[in-house]
């Protein structure tokens, strides 16, 4: 189970009743955060959420209302008693940034380790989850991100006859284990079936649409990405300060086939995003207008 909630929806500045956008995700008693703008903590607390089993934060970009809550959060993080250590994920240069916020919040119980993005593509496997991060159209150097929940295949007994598999090894190898015994190696994929259909949320913010974001996007079960604009006549804005519009969002959800579309990263201006869905809807039929604290549940499939 992979429990999803869309912190906040807000892009450039908080209002009173809208937080910056992030995303927290929970797996296996880990949890995950995407962006962490101003407000990002107070969110978590209007949640209900813990700050202390927060393993990974995944960086979108540079800009203020995507990282300038980090400080906050990380002593919200060291006052929950954590002490484990903290991955950070985000482009190159991101341990200067977070070094230079931590001016403000230099002594912290647990340790960062920091995997600066520099490919187009990168995978990152950590605590359960499977992270492609890939790269973007905005202004600055800007990731998207996929989150998955692999799940492998059922045990099959006939498989593992067949390879000549001693009962003994059966549930370490189920389990994921590799194994050498007289002289083979013995791997998962020897008594294990096909791999079958697992949990996916992509999550994509200040770009223009890029192809890159369909292909990781694909079969995403939510795609969660920007909808700064909303009326016809905001595409020259989205154009010149490399953002998207709602119609182009429900685009890139269609060509993907995801499961569901929520927008987010609306304008301040834009004061109420659901008046401007029935055109998107016309476009990809399973979108929605995120809003602060709007969660999911996902569960993978029988």
């Amino acid at each position: 189970m992979l429990d999803i909630c869309l912190l906040g929806t807000g892009g450039m500045m908080p209002l009173p009743y809208r937080w910056l956008t992030s995303l927290m995700t929970r797996y296996n008693g880990s949890s995950l955060l995407v962006d962490c703008g101003e407000g990002t903590q107070i969110a978590i607390r209007e949640k209900g959420w813990s700050f202390k089993p927060i393993d990974v934060i995944c960086i979108t970009h540079f800009h203020g209302d995507h990282i300038s809550g980090l400080p906050g959060i990380l002593l919200a993080m060291g006052n929950s008693e954590r002490t484990s250590d903290l991955t950070m994920i985000g482009p190159k240069g991101l341990e200067r940034v977070v070094s230079a916020l931590r001016v403000i919040a230099p002594e912290l119980p647990f340790k960062i380790k920091f995997i600066e993005l520099c490919r187009p593509q990168e995978q990152i496997c950590i605590n359960g989850y499977v992270i492609d991060a890939f790269r973007v159209n905005h202004k600055i150097t800007c990731y998207g991100y996929s989150i998955s929940i692999p799940r492998a295949g059922m045990f099959d007994v006939e498989r593992a006859q067949a390879n000549e598999i001693p009962k003994m090894f059966w549930s370490r190898l189920q389990k994921g284990e590799t194994l050498e015994y007289e002289g083979r190696t013995l791997t998962p994929d020897m008594v294990l079936g096909p791999e079958r259909k697992g949990l996916k949320v992509t999550y994509s913010t200040d770009t223009r649409p890029v192809q890159s974001i369909v292909d990781n996007a694909a079969g995403a079960d939510i795609f969660i990405c920007e909808g700064m604009y909303a009326e016809k006549g905001d595409i020259n804005n989205a154009v010149k300060y490399k953002h998207m519009t709602f119609e182009e969002a429900a685009d890139l959800a269609k060509r993907a086939g995801v499961g569901q579309l929520w927008l987010t990263h609306y304008s301040p201006a834009l004061n109420y995003p659901e008046n401007f869905m029935e055109g998107v809807r016309k476009i990809f039929s399973k979108a929605i207008a995120g809003k602060d604290k709007m969660s999911a549940e996902l569960n993978f499939e029988d």
